[in-house]
């Protein structure tokens, strides 16, 4: 039943789209000049359309800002959330371990995504040629 139904509504649509097709060909051939001042004021209206849903949906930097601010916020929040954990755990090993151990566990590791860029730092600059 649903196959038959699925069938029927392709038959429907092609029939839909070949009457569309002979009616943009005969009205093509009857007055061609009518024709392409539909299509013209089709685009036209179309591109109106267009740049006023844009300017509607498009994003003042003011909120742009605001959306940066609540990402970082949200950012520093999971950083704070995550310090405070091992600080916690830090604190129930001190009790356990020595001072030197927790000494090496509250040093913050470097951060992995800054690098130390290699160089000629010896040679000095010919200002002379400035």
């Amino acid at each position: 039943m649903v196959f038959l139904k699925q069938r029927t509504s392709f038959y429907f649509v092609m029939i839909l789209i070949a009457l569309g097709a002979l009616g943009v060909i005969s009205r093509l051939i009857n007055n061609p000049g009518a024709f392409i001042q539909s299509i013209v004021v089709i685009v036209i209206v179309g591109a109106v359309f267009y740049f006023i849903y844009r300017k509607m949906t498009q994003s003042s930097p003011q909120k742009q800002e605001q959306r940066a601010f609540v990402k970082a916020a949200k950012r520093s929040k999971k950083r704070f959330q995550k310090s405070e954990s091992g600080s916690n755990r830090s604190l129930k090993k001190s009790n356990l371990g020595s001072l030197t151990k927790l000494k090496s566990e509250s040093k913050k590791k470097s951060s992995s995504h800054l690098t130390v860029i290699e160089g000629k730092k010896g040679k000095k600059k010919n200002r002379a040629s400035l």
